[in-house]
């Protein structure tokens, strides 16, 4: 079992708050100590109350999930003997309701451009199989559906 910690902070500033027009403006704190700043998605809420050069969570989702398959992908790929030079991925994420009527990342489509060293590449079955498995073995896709538990404190000021 392996256990993960991200710390994520907010504050209000002098922010009335209660108008619903604070900052979204927040920080991931990772356990290696890297610190990005996130934001609520300016498609939900609109700037300035978002930053766009900010992450936010649905795109966290998204490079999660296209970056668990391609780490997946290049060590299948090492182990079949597959020489890989490059890797990107245009990822994608549609966000809608669902069948609950609840807004969701319906559908989250990867675009894996794989380049090859010379002489080292499979053929496109080879290719195809190598992502199949990539995406069974990725631990954010096995995860989507993944119970989540919520334990609050509250402290007053």
């Amino acid at each position: 079992m392996s256990k993960y910690t991200v710390t994520v902070s907010w504050e209000r500033a002098q922010a009335k708050f209660t108008d619903n027009k604070y900052n979204r403006l927040h920080k991931w704190k990772f356990d290696g100590g890297e610190i990005i700043p996130a934001s609520s998605s300016p498609q939900v809420v609109p700037t300035p109350l978002s930053d766009p050069s900010a992450i936010d969570p649905e795109e966290a989702f998204i490079a999660s999930l296209s970056s668990c398959h391609m780490l997946w992908f290049l060590s299948i790929a090492a182990k079949c003997g597959f020489v890989v030079d490059q890797y990107d991925d245009e990822a994608e994420g549609l966000m809608e309701e669902d069948k609950d009527s609840k807004l969701s990342i319906t559908e989250v489509t990867l675009r894996p451009h794989v380049k090859y060293m010379n002489g080292s590449a499979p053929d496109i079955e080879e290719n195809i199989e190598m992502h199949h498995e990539a995406h069974e073995n990725c631990f954010i896709a096995n995860s989507v559906r993944t119970e989540i538990n919520i334990e609050s404190k509250l402290s007053i000021t």
